[in-house]
Protein backbone atom coordinates (compact mmCIF):
# COMPACT_ATOMS: atom_id res chain seq x y z
CA UNK A 1 0.00 0.00 0.00
CA UNK A 2 1.21 3.50 -0.89
CA UNK A 3 -0.27 6.47 0.93
CA UNK A 4 0.32 10.12 0.06
CA UNK A 5 -0.11 12.44 3.05
CA UNK A 6 -0.32 16.20 2.65
CA UNK A 7 -0.87 19.11 5.00
CA UNK A 8 0.10 22.76 5.26
CA UNK A 9 3.25 24.00 6.95
CA UNK A 10 2.74 23.93 10.72
CA UNK A 11 0.88 20.61 10.84
CA UNK A 12 4.04 18.75 11.98
CA UNK A 13 3.16 15.77 9.80
CA UNK A 14 6.52 14.09 10.28
CA UNK A 15 6.14 13.50 14.02
CA UNK A 16 2.51 12.42 13.58
CA UNK A 17 3.40 9.96 10.80
CA UNK A 18 6.28 8.57 12.82
CA UNK A 19 3.70 7.69 15.48
CA UNK A 20 1.57 6.01 12.81
CA UNK A 21 4.54 3.95 11.60
CA UNK A 22 5.45 2.99 15.18
CA UNK A 23 1.88 1.83 15.85
CA UNK A 24 1.80 -0.16 12.61
CA UNK A 25 5.14 -1.74 13.44
CA UNK A 26 3.91 -2.87 16.86
CA UNK A 27 0.97 -4.55 15.10
CA UNK A 28 3.17 -6.41 12.64
CA UNK A 29 2.75 -4.09 9.65
CA UNK A 30 6.08 -2.34 8.98
CA UNK A 31 5.69 0.93 7.09
CA UNK A 32 8.49 2.95 5.52
CA UNK A 33 8.13 6.72 5.81
CA UNK A 34 9.51 8.87 3.00
CA UNK A 35 9.55 12.57 3.90
CA UNK A 36 10.04 14.59 0.73
CA UNK A 37 11.36 17.68 2.52
CA UNK A 38 14.03 15.79 4.48
CA UNK A 39 15.15 13.96 1.35
CA UNK A 40 15.43 17.22 -0.59
CA UNK A 41 17.64 18.75 2.09
CA UNK A 42 19.78 15.58 2.17
CA UNK A 43 20.29 15.78 -1.59
CA UNK A 44 21.19 19.49 -1.48
CA UNK A 45 23.46 19.99 1.58
CA UNK A 46 24.35 23.51 0.42
CA UNK A 47 20.82 24.70 1.30
CA UNK A 48 20.49 25.87 4.89
CA UNK A 49 17.67 24.69 7.18
CA UNK A 50 14.37 26.35 6.37
CA UNK A 51 15.72 27.99 3.21
CA UNK A 52 14.73 25.51 0.53
CA UNK A 53 11.81 27.60 -0.72
CA UNK A 54 14.18 30.52 -1.28
CA UNK A 55 16.04 28.79 -4.09
CA UNK A 56 15.02 29.42 -7.73
CA UNK A 57 11.87 27.60 -8.74
CA UNK A 58 13.65 25.74 -11.53
CA UNK A 59 16.12 24.21 -9.10
CA UNK A 60 13.37 23.52 -6.56
CA UNK A 61 11.30 21.57 -9.08
CA UNK A 62 14.38 19.70 -10.34
CA UNK A 63 15.37 18.74 -6.81
CA UNK A 64 11.86 17.58 -6.01
CA UNK A 65 11.64 15.46 -9.17
CA UNK A 66 14.94 13.78 -8.28
CA UNK A 67 13.70 12.94 -4.78
CA UNK A 68 10.35 11.68 -6.06
CA UNK A 69 12.17 9.39 -8.50
CA UNK A 70 13.95 7.79 -5.52
CA UNK A 71 10.68 7.50 -3.60
CA UNK A 72 8.96 5.75 -6.49
CA UNK A 73 11.75 3.16 -6.52
CA UNK A 74 11.61 2.73 -2.73
CA UNK A 75 7.82 2.34 -2.78
CA UNK A 76 8.05 -0.47 -5.34
CA UNK A 77 10.38 -2.39 -3.03
CA UNK A 78 8.36 -2.07 0.20
CA UNK A 79 5.02 -3.54 1.22
CA UNK A 80 3.74 -0.32 2.80
CA UNK A 81 4.94 3.24 2.18
CA UNK A 82 3.78 6.63 3.44
CA UNK A 83 4.92 9.64 1.41
CA UNK A 84 5.01 12.78 3.55
CA UNK A 85 4.66 15.80 1.26
CA UNK A 86 2.69 18.96 0.45
CA UNK A 87 0.14 19.66 -2.24
CA UNK A 88 0.91 23.39 -2.39
CA UNK A 89 3.56 25.88 -1.32
CA UNK A 90 3.12 29.54 -0.48
CA UNK A 91 6.32 31.55 -0.33
CA UNK A 92 8.00 34.52 -1.94
CA UNK A 93 7.30 32.90 -5.29
CA UNK A 94 3.57 33.01 -4.51
CA UNK A 95 1.25 29.99 -4.50
CA UNK A 96 2.44 27.04 -6.57
CA UNK A 97 1.92 23.26 -6.73
CA UNK A 98 4.24 20.98 -4.79
CA UNK A 99 3.79 17.90 -6.97
CA UNK A 100 4.25 16.66 -10.53
CA UNK A 101 1.27 14.85 -12.09
CA UNK A 102 3.43 12.58 -14.23
CA UNK A 103 5.51 11.37 -11.27
CA UNK A 104 2.49 11.00 -9.02
CA UNK A 105 0.90 8.76 -11.63
CA UNK A 106 4.08 6.66 -11.60
CA UNK A 107 3.87 6.42 -7.81
CA UNK A 108 0.34 4.95 -8.09
CA UNK A 109 -0.78 5.74 -4.58
CA UNK A 110 -3.69 3.77 -3.12
CA UNK A 111 -4.76 6.47 -0.69
CA UNK A 112 -4.53 10.25 -0.27
CA UNK A 113 -4.94 11.83 3.16
CA UNK A 114 -4.83 15.55 3.91
CA UNK A 115 -4.08 16.29 7.56
CA UNK A 116 -5.62 19.43 9.04
CA UNK A 117 -5.43 21.17 12.39
CA UNK A 118 -6.93 24.11 14.28
CA UNK A 119 -5.64 27.65 13.98
CA UNK A 120 -4.19 27.81 17.52
CA UNK A 121 -1.74 24.85 17.29
CA UNK A 122 -0.85 25.84 13.71
CA UNK A 123 0.02 29.32 14.96
CA UNK A 124 2.14 27.96 17.82
CA UNK A 125 4.13 25.57 15.61
CA UNK A 126 4.80 28.23 12.99
CA UNK A 127 6.17 30.53 15.70
CA UNK A 128 8.30 27.79 17.23
CA UNK A 129 9.67 26.12 14.13
CA UNK A 130 9.31 28.46 11.13
CA UNK A 131 10.00 32.11 10.39
CA UNK A 132 6.76 32.55 8.48
CA UNK A 133 4.80 35.75 9.04
CA UNK A 134 1.12 34.98 9.10
CA UNK A 135 -2.30 36.08 10.28
CA UNK A 136 -5.18 33.90 11.43
CA UNK A 137 -6.81 34.56 8.06
CA UNK A 138 -3.68 33.20 6.35
CA UNK A 139 -3.89 29.96 8.33
CA UNK A 140 -7.50 29.34 7.30
CA UNK A 141 -6.76 30.13 3.66
CA UNK A 142 -3.64 27.94 3.53
CA UNK A 143 -5.48 25.04 5.14
CA UNK A 144 -8.35 25.27 2.67
CA UNK A 145 -5.96 25.51 -0.29
CA UNK A 146 -4.09 22.38 0.81
CA UNK A 147 -7.28 20.32 1.18
CA UNK A 148 -8.60 21.39 -2.21
CA UNK A 149 -5.26 20.84 -3.98
CA UNK A 150 -4.93 17.35 -2.46
CA UNK A 151 -8.40 16.38 -3.62
CA UNK A 152 -7.66 17.70 -7.11
CA UNK A 153 -4.39 15.74 -7.10
CA UNK A 154 -6.27 12.55 -6.27
CA UNK A 155 -8.98 13.18 -8.87
CA UNK A 156 -6.46 14.04 -11.57
CA UNK A 157 -4.33 10.96 -10.91
CA UNK A 158 -6.68 8.19 -9.85
CA UNK A 159 -10.32 8.76 -8.93
CA UNK A 160 -10.51 5.18 -7.66
CA UNK A 161 -7.93 5.87 -4.96
CA UNK A 162 -9.31 6.91 -1.60
CA UNK A 163 -9.23 10.51 -0.41
CA UNK A 164 -9.79 11.56 3.20
CA UNK A 165 -9.52 14.78 5.15
CA UNK A 166 -8.40 13.98 8.70
CA UNK A 167 -7.85 16.26 11.69
CA UNK A 168 -4.81 15.67 13.89
CA UNK A 169 -7.07 15.76 16.94
CA UNK A 170 -7.73 18.37 19.61
CA UNK A 171 -7.97 16.42 22.87
CA UNK A 172 -6.46 13.14 21.65
CA UNK A 173 -4.42 12.17 18.61
CA UNK A 174 -6.13 10.55 15.62
CA UNK A 175 -3.19 8.19 14.96
CA UNK A 176 -5.46 5.18 15.60
CA UNK A 177 -7.98 6.52 13.07
CA UNK A 178 -5.20 6.97 10.52
CA UNK A 179 -4.01 3.39 11.10
CA UNK A 180 -7.52 2.02 10.62
CA UNK A 181 -7.95 3.91 7.34
CA UNK A 182 -4.83 2.15 6.06
CA UNK A 183 -5.15 -1.34 7.45
CA UNK A 184 -8.78 -1.91 8.45
CA UNK A 185 -10.78 -0.93 5.35
CA UNK A 186 -13.69 -3.19 6.32
CA UNK A 187 -14.30 -1.33 9.56
CA UNK A 188 -17.26 1.04 9.19
CA UNK A 189 -16.54 4.78 8.89
CA UNK A 190 -18.85 6.98 10.96
CA UNK A 191 -19.35 10.72 11.16
CA UNK A 192 -20.08 11.71 14.76
CA UNK A 193 -22.79 14.33 15.11
CA UNK A 194 -23.63 16.11 18.37
CA UNK A 195 -24.46 19.62 19.66
CA UNK A 196 -21.40 21.74 20.31
CA UNK A 197 -21.56 25.53 20.60
CA UNK A 198 -24.86 25.92 22.44
CA UNK A 199 -23.99 23.35 25.16
CA UNK A 200 -20.50 24.74 25.89
CA UNK A 201 -21.73 26.09 29.26
CA UNK A 202 -23.17 22.72 30.38
CA UNK A 203 -20.36 20.54 31.82
CA UNK A 204 -22.64 17.55 32.49
CA UNK A 205 -23.83 17.49 28.88
CA UNK A 206 -20.29 18.00 27.59
CA UNK A 207 -19.12 15.01 29.66
CA UNK A 208 -21.96 12.91 28.23
CA UNK A 209 -21.00 13.82 24.69
CA UNK A 210 -17.35 13.07 25.42
CA UNK A 211 -18.26 9.55 26.63
CA UNK A 212 -20.27 9.00 23.43
CA UNK A 213 -17.31 10.07 21.29
CA UNK A 214 -14.91 7.80 23.17
CA UNK A 215 -17.23 4.79 22.94
CA UNK A 216 -17.86 5.16 19.22
CA UNK A 217 -14.12 5.48 18.53
CA UNK A 218 -13.58 2.06 20.10
CA UNK A 219 -15.63 0.43 17.36
CA UNK A 220 -15.55 2.55 14.23
CA UNK A 221 -13.33 4.73 12.07
CA UNK A 222 -14.71 8.04 13.30
CA UNK A 223 -14.64 11.44 11.65
CA UNK A 224 -15.23 13.71 14.62
CA UNK A 225 -15.97 17.44 14.13
CA UNK A 226 -14.72 17.97 17.68
CA UNK A 227 -11.20 17.05 16.58
CA UNK A 228 -10.95 20.50 14.98
CA UNK A 229 -12.84 23.11 16.95
CA UNK A 230 -12.60 26.85 16.26
CA UNK A 231 -16.18 28.08 16.61
CA UNK A 232 -15.55 29.04 20.23
CA UNK A 233 -12.94 31.67 19.27
CA UNK A 234 -15.45 34.38 18.17
CA UNK A 235 -17.53 33.62 21.30
CA UNK A 236 -14.52 34.23 23.52
CA UNK A 237 -13.63 37.36 21.57
CA UNK A 238 -17.08 38.91 21.98
CA UNK A 239 -17.12 38.09 25.70
CA UNK A 240 -13.68 39.70 26.15
CA UNK A 241 -14.82 42.74 24.17
CA UNK A 242 -17.76 43.21 26.57
CA UNK A 243 -15.22 43.34 29.39
CA UNK A 244 -13.26 46.07 27.65
CA UNK A 245 -10.38 43.86 26.51
CA UNK A 246 -8.70 44.01 23.11
CA UNK A 247 -7.05 40.56 23.26
CA UNK A 248 -7.86 37.05 24.43
CA UNK A 249 -5.39 34.68 26.04
CA UNK A 250 -5.37 30.95 25.27
CA UNK A 251 -3.18 27.93 25.89
CA UNK A 252 -2.20 25.64 23.02
CA UNK A 253 0.47 22.93 22.91
CA UNK A 254 1.49 23.87 26.48
CA UNK A 255 2.12 27.47 25.44
CA UNK A 256 0.23 30.67 26.27
CA UNK A 257 -0.76 32.71 23.23
CA UNK A 258 -2.67 35.91 22.55
CA UNK A 259 -4.96 36.84 19.68
CA UNK A 260 -6.40 40.25 18.96
CA UNK A 261 -10.17 40.45 19.25
CA UNK A 262 -10.49 42.36 15.98
CA UNK A 263 -8.45 39.74 14.13
CA UNK A 264 -10.65 36.92 15.42
CA UNK A 265 -13.92 38.68 14.62
CA UNK A 266 -12.66 39.42 11.11
CA UNK A 267 -12.38 35.68 10.41
CA UNK A 268 -15.67 34.62 12.04
CA UNK A 269 -17.36 34.26 8.65
CA UNK A 270 -14.42 32.18 7.37
CA UNK A 271 -14.54 29.91 10.43
CA UNK A 272 -18.28 29.34 10.04
CA UNK A 273 -18.16 28.72 6.29
CA UNK A 274 -15.29 26.24 6.65
CA UNK A 275 -17.10 24.36 9.45
CA UNK A 276 -20.19 24.14 7.24
CA UNK A 277 -18.30 22.83 4.21
CA UNK A 278 -15.90 20.60 6.15
CA UNK A 279 -18.55 18.82 8.21
CA UNK A 280 -20.55 17.97 5.10
CA UNK A 281 -17.36 16.71 3.41
CA UNK A 282 -16.65 14.50 6.43
CA UNK A 283 -20.17 13.07 6.20
CA UNK A 284 -19.62 12.35 2.51
CA UNK A 285 -16.44 10.37 3.22
CA UNK A 286 -18.18 8.29 5.92
CA UNK A 287 -20.42 5.23 5.56
CA UNK A 288 -23.02 6.60 7.94
CA UNK A 289 -23.76 9.25 10.54
CA UNK A 290 -24.03 8.57 14.29
CA UNK A 291 -25.82 11.39 16.07
CA UNK A 292 -26.01 11.79 19.84
CA UNK A 293 -28.83 13.97 21.18
CA UNK A 294 -28.49 14.45 24.97
CA UNK A 295 -31.09 15.87 27.33
CA UNK A 296 -30.81 19.34 28.83
CA UNK A 297 -31.32 19.95 32.55
CA UNK A 298 -35.02 20.69 31.98
CA UNK A 299 -35.48 17.44 30.03
CA UNK A 300 -35.64 19.01 26.58
CA UNK A 301 -33.59 17.50 23.79
CA UNK A 302 -30.32 19.32 23.08
CA UNK A 303 -30.69 19.21 19.33
CA UNK A 304 -29.17 22.09 17.39
CA UNK A 305 -29.92 23.38 13.92
CA UNK A 306 -26.45 22.19 12.90
CA UNK A 307 -27.19 18.61 13.96
CA UNK A 308 -30.54 18.67 12.15
CA UNK A 309 -28.84 19.92 8.99
CA UNK A 310 -26.20 17.18 9.24
CA UNK A 311 -28.89 14.52 9.58
CA UNK A 312 -30.69 15.87 6.54
CA UNK A 313 -27.47 16.04 4.49
CA UNK A 314 -26.57 12.44 5.36
CA UNK A 315 -30.09 11.27 4.52
CA UNK A 316 -30.05 13.04 1.15
CA UNK A 317 -26.61 11.57 0.43
CA UNK A 318 -28.01 8.08 0.86
CA UNK A 319 -26.16 7.38 4.12
CA UNK A 320 -27.55 5.35 7.00
CA UNK A 321 -28.61 7.73 9.76
CA UNK A 322 -28.42 6.44 13.35
CA UNK A 323 -29.66 8.68 16.16
CA UNK A 324 -29.10 8.12 19.88
CA UNK A 325 -31.89 10.13 21.55
CA UNK A 326 -31.64 10.23 25.36
CA UNK A 327 -34.19 12.97 26.10
CA UNK A 328 -37.50 11.91 27.73
CA UNK A 329 -39.53 13.51 24.93
CA UNK A 330 -40.01 11.73 21.63
CA UNK A 331 -38.00 12.91 18.62
CA UNK A 332 -39.86 14.98 16.05
CA UNK A 333 -40.81 13.66 12.63
CA UNK A 334 -37.95 15.70 11.19
CA UNK A 335 -35.66 13.26 12.99
CA UNK A 336 -37.62 10.05 12.62
CA UNK A 337 -38.28 10.60 8.91
CA UNK A 338 -34.57 10.85 8.14
CA UNK A 339 -33.27 8.29 10.66
CA UNK A 340 -32.54 4.70 9.71
CA UNK A 341 -32.96 3.81 13.38
CA UNK A 342 -33.38 5.72 16.67
CA UNK A 343 -31.90 4.39 19.94
CA UNK A 344 -32.63 5.52 23.48
CA UNK A 345 -29.08 4.95 24.75
CA UNK A 346 -25.53 4.31 23.59
CA UNK A 347 -25.77 0.80 25.05
CA UNK A 348 -28.79 -0.03 22.91
CA UNK A 349 -27.00 1.27 19.84
CA UNK A 350 -23.93 -0.89 20.53
CA UNK A 351 -26.18 -3.93 21.17
CA UNK A 352 -27.82 -3.34 17.78
CA UNK A 353 -24.49 -3.08 15.96
CA UNK A 354 -23.34 -6.29 17.66
CA UNK A 355 -26.52 -8.12 16.71
CA UNK A 356 -26.10 -7.12 13.07
CA UNK A 357 -22.45 -8.18 13.01
CA UNK A 358 -21.10 -4.68 12.40
CA UNK A 359 -18.95 -4.94 15.52
CA UNK A 360 -17.63 -8.06 17.20
CA UNK A 361 -17.70 -9.10 20.83
CA UNK A 362 -13.89 -9.24 20.94
CA UNK A 363 -13.35 -5.53 20.35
Amino acid sequence: MIVVVTGMVGIDKKRYLQEVCALAGRRGKPVQLCSVGDMMYAEAPDIGPGRILDIPLQRLHSLRRSVMKDIITKAQQAEHTIVNTHATFRWRHGLFPAFDFWQMRQLRADLYICLIDSAEPLHVRLIREHSIRHSLKDLLVWREEEVLATELMQRGINENAGFYCLARGAETSTVETFYRLLFEPDRKKAYLSFPMTHVMHLPTVIAEIQRFREQMKKWFICFDPGDLEEAYLPCLAREAMKQGQDKIKLASLDQDIEFGIDEILQIETDINSQIYARDFALIDQADWILSYIPALEDGRAAISSGVERELQHAHEAGKDVYVIWTAPSDPSIFVTQTATKVFRSVTKAIDFFRSTGVIGMER
